[in-house]
């Protein structure tokens, strides 16, 4: 299971979460003073932003970092004391980063996670419903992660405990937003909201899950060599294998140029791949998963005739169109590294057999997420609380919503919404983007009426 250098991929996710309805993000607009901020009103409960900022300051363990203006409403940046192991609340601490855009305490409320760093923007399922959002930053990336020895802890990385976490913050919040609390994700954010829901099916009042991955049993990965089989057309397909094969075929003239540009751009590969020749690898393999990630079917027209393209074409087009390098500088700690921690352990990953590739691959077993991560950070694989949430969605999930995209890689597995006021939909032609925007206009329809109803929202 790989990605567009996962950078792409967080990119990806947060705009199939924001653009649930295909509308732009909207930046967020600065307050010119604190002054100003705390005179503005929240909405039908009439309670000005600086009775809120009190009532989120009396909260153990809440601090408001700044109050900004955002659309005539308060936009907080909190931090959040949580447990390094929340079987053991009284041990180490760590604050979570969140932000709060507050309407007003009877609207409903969005809570947004990325599944990654803090993410920004307003979800199109926020303006859908007019809701408060909160965003949340998933435990041990960037500033939400414990200092000391407990921040190499990777053990605390888990589904389980950022559950947790999740579980407490809404707890928290809900003393102030009074309304139907819905959970959204896409993507890495679409699983997290899911798991939340698993393991804390009180706290929301329903999930919308964007194009997230269910890599249930990761030793089955069928549904994935089925995907690479059927996506798009038979003549596309074999165009793009033939350039992902012919870049391995002239990796003895490709090679050298990879080599002068990482070098040239400051990147190593010592601490996770370990070679040049095999992170050039690595980045081949990557191609054709994330040309359909990212790209269209319209986009097979530009794929060149691998055995008639000089070097220069082959190189050039392949940068712009899913080779993807992953080196030292974006794999630690403090970049995508956590990610890869927990593929590596609960995740799962697509282990494709690249038929295509066998007498031209240098590194049969690379193909995996310990392959890119620091010798500290790499970890075993289990798949029992994977297992276990997909039983539970399948069986007793409740007012949960799944959104794929046809053509989207990471849309191949599945999560199987339950019958108990549950859906699934699949977008035609999408990619990871995938929304509710691009459905049928009467799956749209429909979609939108769940979600309002669930929301209690005309």
């Amino acid at each position: 299971m790989r990605n567009k250098g996962i950078s792409a991929l967080v990119c990806a996710g947060l705009m199939a979460g924001a653009a649930v309805l295909g509308g732009a993000v909207p930046a967020v607009a600065q307050a010119t003073s604190a002054d100003r901020q705390d005179t503005a009103t929240t909405g039908s409960t009439g309670s000005g932003s600086s009775d809120i900022r009190a009532r989120l300051e009396r909260i153990p363990g809440m601090t408001v970092v700044s109050v900004a203006g955002k659309e005539g409403h308060p936009f907080y940046t909190l931090t959040y004391k949580q447990p390094v192991d929340h079987r053991k609340p009284h041990g180490a601490t760590f604050t979570q980063r969140a932000t709060l855009w507050h309407k007003a305490t009877d609207k409903p409320t969005v809570l947004y996670t990325g599944g990654y760093t803090l993410p920004g923007g307003t979800t199109a399922l926020t303006k859908l419903i007019d809701a408060n959002q909160v965003s949340v930053e998933h435990r041990y990336f960037a500033e939400s992660r414990p200092t000391g020895p407990a921040g190499d802890d990777w053990s605390k990385m888990t589904i389980q405990q950022e559950a947790a976490d999740e579980h407490r913050l809404t707890r928290a919040l809900r003393t102030v937003e009074k309304g139907k609390w819905l959970g959204t994700g896409a993507s890495k954010g679409g699983m997290t909201a899911t798991y939340h829901e698993r393991f804390y099916p009180g706290d929301l009042d329903a999930v919308v899950a964007f194009v997230a991955p269910n890599d249930a049993d990761n030793r089955d990965d069928r549904g994935y060599e089925r995907f690479f089989k059927t996506v798009g057309t038979k003549e596309c397909r074999t165009a793009l294998n033939g350039v992902q094969r012919e870049m391995l075929v002239r990796r003895d003239t490709l090679l050298p140029r990879f080599e002068t540009e990482q070098k040239d751009a400051g990147h190593t590969f010592d601490a996770t791949l370990g070679t040049t020749d095999r992170a050039y690898e690595f980045a081949v393999l990557d191609q054709v998963w994330n040309f359909w990630q990212s790209g269209t079917e319209a986009d097979c027209a530009g794929v060149p005739d691998a055995k008639k393209a000089t070097d220069d074409e082959l190189w050039n087009w392949s940068k712009e169109h899913g080779f993807s390098v992953y080196h030292d500088q974006e794999l630690g700690t403090n970049g995508t590294g956590p990610y890869y921690r927990q593929a590596a352990t609960q995740l799962g990953w697509a282990d494709l057999k690249f038929s295509h590739l066998k007498d031209v691959r240098h590194y049969p077993g690379i193909y995996q997420p310990n392959s890119v991560l620091p010798a500290a950070m790499r970890g075993t694989y289990d798949n029992s609380t994977t297992a276990d949430v997909d039983r539970w969605v399948k069986n007793r999930g409740r007012h949960m919503m799944f959104v794929y995209g046809e053509n989207d890689p990471w849309s191949a597995e599945k999560f199987t919404p339950s019958r108990h006021d549950s859906y699934r939909y699949v977008v035609p032609g999408a990619n990871h983007g995938a929304s509710i925007a691009k459905l049928p206009e009467a799956e749209q329809a429909k979609a939108v009426a769940t979600i309002k109803r669930w929301a209690d929202v005309k």
